[in-house]
């Protein structure tokens, strides 16, 4: 609160000069029309512009004065801080939008200079300056409101203590939901001027927009709080709520039963949904409460719908006056195609109903005979007759879809003797163009994906029915919609060119290097499609005319056609950088290859500095290891001296052992393989002990123990 109060302070006086003090400074005007213009040039009265150089400037800044302040006092600058910038300009950018969107004025956020530019009338930059307050002020602390009336774009509600959280949802998530649909801005705050009377009881939730939207998000609030709450808006307070209704303005109720409830609900709330879309009318459930607000047509549809909605449960339900109505269009369905237009469990009408915003149902047609002759209304034999409830443009867009379905299931009945038309029409009207079935397949895509990207971009309604395309709006939108159905058929022979590009106001054109027009159309144009059906435009590359081709956006919706040029570029972008990148990549590889040669030098380098260290190491050690076995040696034959007269002592004693024990195992052996194998591998009887331990430690572990147990060994 303090920031926006220093914010008015600061900026308000500067900002909203009169214009007769205008006229009296022109020093003044033209640094703030240079402040305006120019966010890098300098504040300062020296850098104002010169009489010399005022005359020397381009045409486009020679205005007259009166121009020149009505400019002025259509933009208004507010000076904020970055934390500040960061919370009005919200995530992707969306609570700038939404206030804009609430407000009605054109704002701008320059994030390098922190400034905020209001464009607009003056009842719109008043609102928005008030809302872009808010939003700040919700940063330090709760936001508090003077609640003066003047703007007439208020609605408080007062939510009790226990229901704040669910209200306000997971990160404001519920809010957001309803702001969104709504068009309205929404937060918890304190008003100036007030009594606080049950503080810390009920929180007051502010709804910033217009009547309507500022209306319906009021009962989503409400229905939410009653069920957290049951009876807290149905019961005493409901009194206090209500407001006189006018054919202009007004609510209307109705209480429901329990069971009433959960059918005029429908599955997720699709049959409320319908009902609201169909009528025009704002159609909310408090409770078991219904709240229907509007003006007195749309109140009074809205209560008729929801009466026939109830008649279906008892049986067949007949409009008495159809014909005269001017929210009604019947069709006749044969009797064996109303299953398949109908669906299972309803399920097609209930789709072509969440499309078209419409209320659908099949009537009675068996009328009694005193109706028959009263009325004077022809019987239809046993067929079904389906009504159509809602605006026009919705009732025809169901009623094809609708012709749509029987012709599939009986060819011919509906486009036997179509021809093409056009009509001159520049109301609502509807054209014919017949098409063969190659023309029919590439002109419906896969899943009609080719025919609904037509009828978004053309901003009318088309719709096959058979072979033929019926073309439905206005007469703008009829022939945007005929020629985009006509370039589409020529992509089948080639490339198409337009002649009036220059001079037609739903194109955007957007120059696309050659090498990156396969990037962006993609494989089979999967990318281009991709493009087309998140923007809701028509789009292909009219041709080669140079190094750059040209790439043509066309849309109804200016807006559209912007975000698909932002994601054309962005995909130009990206190839361009995977380019360069590539470029990069082969400049390190080849730097990498000639890098290579002096660091394999080094790397040779060391390794003969590591062989030449292991020759010195082993050459220091070859002689350690020489000497070691010099002294080694002589210390072993110094042992061996003596250990061989040992051997010599009992090598005499062992020989006449020996040779005594010889001739007894030859006398007494009785194994003979194992003598003759033994004596083969033994050495001479005569030999040391040692020589014969060594040799019988060689031969087998079984034939060493036959040779123990013959006790010759």
């Amino acid at each position: 609160a303090g920031l926006a109060s220093c914010a008015r302070s600061c900026c308000g006086p500067r900002l909203q000069l009169s214009a007769d003090a205008m006229a009296d400074s022109p020093r003044s005007d033209d640094d703030r029309r240079m402040r305006s213009r120019s966010r890098s040039r300098s504040r300062s009265p020296r850098r104002s512009i010169s009489p010399k150089r005022s005359v020397s400037a381009s045409p486009r800044r020679s205005v007259s004065p009166v121009d020149r302040r009505r400019r002025e006092d259509e933009v208004d600058i507010l000076k904020i801080s970055n934390d500040d910038a960061a919370f009005v300009l919200g995530k992707n950018g969306k609570t700038k939008e939404k206030i804009a969107r609430v407000s009605g004025a054109t704002i701008d956020l320059y994030e390098q200079s922190l400034t905020l530019e209001i464009r607009g009338t003056a009842a719109e930059r008043r609102r928005a300056r008030k809302y872009v307050e808010c939003v700040m002020a919700q940063r330090v602390g709760p936001v508090t409101i003077d609640d003066d009336g003047g703007d007439d774009d208020l609605t408080t509600i007062e939510v009790p203590s226990e229901a704040v959280g669910f209200v306000t949802g997971a990160q404001g998530n519920f809010l957001r939901s309803i702001e969104e649909e709504w068009g309205t801005l929404m937060f918890f705050a304190d008003f100036r001027g007030r009594s606080r009377g049950g503080q810390g009881e009920t929180e007051k939730l502010a709804i910033f927009g217009e009547r309507r939207g500022r209306r319906g998000a009021q009962l989503k609030c409400m229905a939410a709080v009653e069920t957290k709450v049951p009876g807290y808006f149905t019961g005493s307070r409901m009194r206090d709520m209500e407001e006189p209704s006018t054919e202009e303005w007004g609510t209307d109720t109705l209480v429901l039963r329990p069971d009433e409830l959960s059918y005029a609900l429908g599955k997720k709330g699709m049959t409320r949904k319908k009902l609201a879309k169909s009528s025009g009318c704002i159609v909310e459930y408090v409770g078991y409460t219904v709240f229907m607000s509007g003006t007195g047509a749309e109140r009074r549809r809205a209560q008729e719908y929801l009466g026939w909605l109830f008649e279906q449960l008892k049986g067949p339900v007949y409009v008495d006056g159809w014909e005269e109505r001017d929210d009604c269009t019947a069709i006749d369905v044969p009797r064996d195609c109303v299953g398949y237009v109908t669906g299972a469990r309803r399920a097609t009408l209930g789709k072509i109903e969440e499309e078209w915003g419409t209320l659908m149902f099949f009537m009675s047609t068996q009328m009694r005979s005193r109706d028959r002759d009263t009325s004077g209304r022809r019987d239809f034999d046993g067929s079904e007759k389906l009504v159509i409830f809602g605006d026009r443009r919705g009732r025809r867009g169901a009623e094809l879809k609708c012709m749509s379905a029987v012709e599939t299931k009986k060819p011919g009945h509906f486009t036997r003797d179509i021809r093409k038309h056009t009509s001159e029409s520049k109301g609502f009207a509807s054209d014919t163009f017949p098409m063969d079935e190659s023309e029919l397949s590439y002109a419906l895509g896969k899943d009609g994906t080719t025919r609904r990207k037509l009828a978004r971009a053309s901003g009318c309604i088309m719709e096959y029915v058979g072979q033929v395309a019926f073309i439905c709006g206005t007469l703008e939108e009829r022939t945007r919609a005929r020629t985009y159905l006509k370039w589409l058929l020529k992509q089948r022979h080639g490339s198409v060119y337009v002649d009036d590009v220059r001079d037609r106001d739903d194109v955007t054109i957007v120059p696309v290097p050659q090498h990156c027009v396969g990037y962006v159309t993609g494989n089979r144009g999967a990318s281009l499609r991709q493009v087309e059906e998140m923007s809701g435009t028509f789009c292909f590359v009219e041709g080669g005319r140079g190094e750059a081709e040209q790439l043509l956006i066309f849309g109804h919706n200016k807006h559209d056609r912007e975000v698909a040029e932002r994601l054309v570029n962005d995909l130009v972008n990206e190839k361009l950088r995977d380019e360069d990148r590539r470029d990069y990549d082969d400049r390190d590889r080849r730097d990498d290859y000639y890098d290579r040669y002096p660091r394999d030098h080094d790397r040779r380098d060391d390794y003969d500095r590591r062989r030449d260290d292991d020759y010195d190491r082993r050459r220091y050690d070859d002689d350690d290891r020489r000497d070691r076995r010099r002294y080694d040696d002589d210390d072993r034959r110094d042992r061996r001296r003596y250990d061989d007269d040992d051997y010599d002592r009992r090598d005499r004693r062992d020989r006449r052992g020996a040779r005594a024990r010889t001739h007894s195992h030859t006398r007494t052996c009785s194994h003979a393989h194992t003598r003759d194998y033994g004596a083969r591998l033994l050495p001479r009887s005569h030999a040391c002990p040692l020589e014969l331990r060594r040799a019988a430690c060689a031969l087998p572990i079984s034939l060493r123990a036959q040779i123990v147990a013959t006790k010759g060994a």
